[in-house]
């Protein structure tokens, strides 16, 4: 008997992909495949899908004991609160290093299972064939490398079917996801994600300053702040924030990350990766600086978020969840630059060389989630590294390939393959802490400074009287290819509008069969049109639709509460009843507020001062019931856009 998928009664149901990946996956399964890839974009649902798969071999007999290993806490938490909720009683956690065997599905760090002594390697109290599957979330972080410690619990459990999910399939000299797993089942990249507008688009912000052009090198005898006397040699990218501070540079760029936000949106979630802990904590000040009247109404607005940071860690959850609001400024380094679910991201700031393109890949992905509730539908790349320049790569959003087979008779040569190619395309060394990611999947960070070789710490100089200032800046957007390009927003978008529709009648047919005008929002914004930011050239208070006729169409613009004016004067829902006609009156307030998006909402039921009349069901009754309610929402909008052109 076929098990079907896990329904709870929602309508939520597997998008088109991942019933794919589920369906390939148990196909293989049953034909006796022992190892499998996938390989999906991070915001695609990985674990999601994986909660499938489990769900449908899990019930149906065929596995009835599954272990899902990840490696941070967080994601153990994350996993068995939303995906895996519905295992209920047949599912635990393994924590302080105990074994209960009752159990069906066991969720772990690898980190509670394993030690570096043999007495600690907790899963031996486990028959070797006691899980009939095994799950590796995150498998690119070392799993598969043959010294590793997931590896190890991998090599014991052999008997299991196991599958291996990621975003970015590790493929270096030493650790090969696909040599481990084989080739992958199925892939899904970011850029079909963006195409099919289930991840956010982005663009870039490229920002140069002039020292990290030019480098700097010390007058004859100068000091640091400290009465240090500077080594005289040139400095250059490569050791700003690493072993010579310019303090003013860090304030150039918490001053262009400020004019940012204030210039969209000074609530807008938004990760800065920085070098290394002390700079996440000077970058942390210098935004508090930058930000005085945020910071002191709320001192949680700027955190820094690192492994050594009990406090910032304590918040990682609420900067997360879209419904809290603070922190609203995460400084970090390593710790958030994967498997934090951070559905509202709207900004990520690069202030810290990124060599290898699985870290890369990886940092992008905190930006990719869409959420339409929260107004998520893209995101902003600011970067002051050049780091963005691996996007030209080939490798980028291209299939994964197996660039080495490893044979037993080579030797194990470090460091990182994979971050000395990236260097050398960036021009660069490869940086003291290659691999240092992986190493830190404990949820520590281990970019501080102590990590290392153990040897003397290099001097560091901190320079207070040095100026930094912005020498270029470029924008580039995401077309609709997948290739960043740099141009005007303005003309990329009324380029990109032509395109898709080829005259105004064309848009306005579009628009008026539309049954939601969300939908047509969203395919413009995989396409790069990004209609928020098009506001602040043109006015804020313009509908989407007449930004598109303005810019594409030379159409003169009206405002949404010219439009909401129009309605009203018309008297167009006489024929309704007096509560009937109060609502649809507060619905066309609420257009004139906020726009269009927000009238199609059942949502907005829920909001005063539309929840005055009542819960969103006896508000719905007024109409008949909800076809009525939809019809009166369309003739709402057929209203609103009347000869609109």
């Amino acid at each position: 008997m076929v098990q079907e998928y896990y329904d709870d009664g929602s309508g939520k149901s597997p998008r088109y992909y991942q019933l794919i990946a589920i369906n390939r996956t148990v196909y293989a399964i049953a034909r006796g495949e022992k190892r499998i890839l996938l390989v999906m974009a991070t915001g695609t649902g990985k674990t999601y899908t994986a909660f499938q798969i489990i769900w449908r071999l899990w019930k149906s007999g065929a596995k009835k004991r599954i272990l899902f290993l990840v490696d941070r806490n967080i994601l153990a938490d994350q996993t068995k609160t939303n995906d895996f909720k519905p295992f209920g009683k047949a599912m635990t956690k393994i924590t302080n290093r105990t074994v209960d065997k009752a159990f069906e599905i066991y969720l772990c760090l690898y980190q509670a299972v394993t030690g570096t002594e043999e007495e600690q390697n907790i899963y031996k109290q486990f028959s070797p064939d006691f899980f009939d599957l095994v799950i590796v979330d995150e498998c690119h972080r070392g799993s598969a490398a043959d010294d590793a410690a997931w590896r190890k619990v991998l090599d014991y459990f052999s008997s299991a079917t196991q599958i291996g999910l990621t975003a970015t399939p590790k493929e270096t000299k030493d650790v090969s996801n696909i040599e481990y797993f084989g080739e992958p089942l199925y892939t899904y990249s970011l850029r079909q994600g963006i195409s099919d507008g289930f991840l956010a688009p982005y663009k870039v912000i490229r920002i140069g300053l002039d020292k990290d052009l030019d480098g700097w090198r010390p007058e004859d005898g100068q000091k640091d702040k400290y009465g240090q006397l500077i080594e005289d040699r040139e400095y250059n990218v490569k050791d700003f924030d690493r072993n010579l501070i310019l303090e003013k540079r860090t304030e150039v760029v918490a001053a262009k990350i400020t004019e940012f936000l204030k210039g969209t949106n000074r609530f807008a979630k938004t990760i800065v990766f920085c070098e290394n802990i002390d700079h996440a904590e000077r970058m942390r000040q210098a935004l508090v600086n930058a930000n005085p009247d945020l910071a002191a109404a709320n001192s949680k607005y700027v955190m820094r978020i690192t492994g050594d940071n009990d406090e910032g860690k304590a918040q990682l959850d609420n900067f997360i969840d879209p419904e809290s609001t603070y922190p609203v400024i995460a400084c970090t380094s390593r710790l958030m630059s994967t498997g934090v679910d951070a559905q509202t991201c709207h900004l990520i700031v690069l202030d810290r060389r990124i060599a290898s393109m699985t870290e890369f890949k990886q940092i992008i992905g905190r930006g990719t989630r869409i959420n339409e509730d929260y107004g998520k539908l893209f995101f902003t790349i600011m970067d002051f590294r050049q780091a963005t320049s691996l996007f030209a790569d080939e490798d980028f959003d291209g299939p994964p390939v197996q660039i080495y087979e490893p044979r037993s008779w080579e030797p194990v040569v470090p460091p990182d393959e994979e971050e000395k190619r990236y260097s050398s395309m960036l021009g660069e060394e490869p940086s003291s802490g290659a691999g240092s990611l992986e190493s830190g999947s404990s949820g520590s960070d281990p970019f501080s400074e102590a990590a290392g070789s153990g040897g003397p710490a290099p001097v560091k100089y901190y320079v207070h009287n040095v100026e930094v200032r912005v020498a270029t800046e470029r924008v580039q957007y995401l077309d609709a290819s997948g290739k960043l390009i740099t141009e005007s927003l303005k003309d990329y978008s009324r380029k990109t509008l032509r395109q898709t529709y080829a005259s105004i009648d064309d848009f306005l047919t579009v628009w008026n069969d539309a049954e939601k005008k969300q939908a047509i929002l969203e395919e413009l914004a995989s396409q790069g049109v990004f209609l928020d930011e098009l506001a602040e050239m043109v006015g804020r208070d313009y509908d989407p639709f007449d930004l598109v006729c303005h810019i594409a169409f030379d159409q003169p613009p009206l405002t949404r509460q010219e439009r909401a004016a129009k309605v009203k004067k018309r008297d167009v829902f006489a024929r309704y009843g007096e509560q009937a006609r109060a609502v649809l009156d507060a619905l066309l307030q609420k257009y004139s507020d906020s726009g269009i998006s927000s009238v199609e909402s059942l949502e907005i039921l829920k909001v005063d001062p539309l929840s005055g009349f009542g819960t969103p069901v006896e508000i719905i009754q007024l109409f008949g019931g909800k076809p009525g309610y939809l019809a009166a929402i369309r003739e709402l909008e057929e209203a609103l856009y009347q000869k609109a052109a």
